[in-house]
């Protein structure tokens, strides 16, 4: 198989972690990467400047996510990724699992609606195409777990066990549409759980709980499966080049593991999200009650004193 549509792939020295995180773009995803950045960074100077507050945590969610998609396509691990099945399985986990959650918490729709300005009547601008896709029966279709939970098992039992995904490698520009659809699914899968953004779907917060749970398993199964094989089973990665120094079933094997323990940290993470979520929701509803029992009380203190003052104006 070529790999000259990455670099110098083929000649790649053995693997250590300093190699592999210096600096070695694709300029696909550095572009994307730094618009983003832009982008965001605009939305939180718009609001400042018009004097509203936007949630610090919420900006450095954001760059971290931008970070780390940055991480695996910007250095060495996507060179190493191309010719090492392990490699490769920590940017799919990565940017699918821990990219999206971390770009999801920085809420960017949210920031989106509320920076960009109001088109006049009769025009249509970026906000209001943007709340005209959240209506469609696109994103309801595309958001709804009935589609995203299955899309989410079937990126990795109908890419790796299937002849898809060797195509793809086969390719600078297929390995990059594979990246972007790990990207992508997790951005749709983990949307309505998070439930910060609006969308078409917003289930309760035990409901989220289980569709979260729903696809873990599959992960967990997924890396089993490539653990417990006796022989190399994706292709592409059969036979590494030998300045590599590694075994291809050795090296599946890592990968197998390192999608089984992946399955667990992106569940832990978004269960604090949502508890710390649950929280404020039930905080925020018990100052409701409070203020409405306050304004009860008020009332029924001001019709009781108007009641002596009629006695007392009677009395006289």
């Amino acid at each position: 198989m070529d790999h000259s549509g990455h670099g110098m792939t083929m000649d790649l020295p053995p693997f250590t972690l300093g190699r592999a995180l210096e600096f070695s773009p694709d300029l696909f995803f550095l572009i994307g990467c730094l618009l983003g950045l832009v982008l965001y960074g605009w939305g939180v100077l718009r609001l400042g400047r018009r004097g509203d507050s936007w949630p610090v945590g919420r900006t450095v969610a954001f760059v971290l996510g931008v970070l780390t998609v940055a991480l695996v396509m910007c250095t060495k691990l996507n060179d190493y990724g191309m010719v090492m099945f392990s490699v490769h399985m920590v940017q799919h986990m990565i940017i699918s699992m821990v990219s999206p959650i971390l770009l999801l918490l920085g809420a960017p729709v949210t920031l989106a609606l509320r920076a960009l300005p109001v088109a006049g009547r009769g025009h249509k601008g970026p906000r209001e195409l943007l709340l005209a896709l959240l209506h469609s029966r696109y994103v309801r279709i595309v958001s709804h777990p009935a589609f995203t939970i299955p899309l989410f098992i079937a990126s990795l039992y109908g890419l790796y066990f299937t002849p898809l995904f060797d195509f793809l490698m086969e390719s600078k520009t297929g390995h990059i549409a594979m990246m972007v659809h790990f990207l992508a699914v997790g951005l749709v899968f983990f949307w309505p759980i998070m439930g910060i953004d609006p969308g078409p779907h917003r289930p309760g917060y035990v409901m989220r709980m289980l569709e979260l749970f729903a696809g873990m398993p599959f992960h967990a199964f997924f890396g089993i499966a490539l653990m417990m094989a006796s022989e190399p089973m994706v292709a592409a990665y059969r036979d590494p080049p030998a300045s590599l120094g590694i075994d291809a079933l050795t090296d599946q094997n890592a990968a197998g593991g390192i999608a089984w323990a992946f399955s667990e940290i992106p569940s832990v993470l978004v269960l604090i999200a949502l508890v710390y979520q649950w929280y404020r929701s039930e905080q925020r509803q018990a100052k409701r009650s409070d203020r409405a029992a306050d304004r009860d009380g008020d009332k029924e203190l001001a019709a009781y004193n108007a009641y002596l003052a009629s006695l007392q104006a009677r009395g006289q």
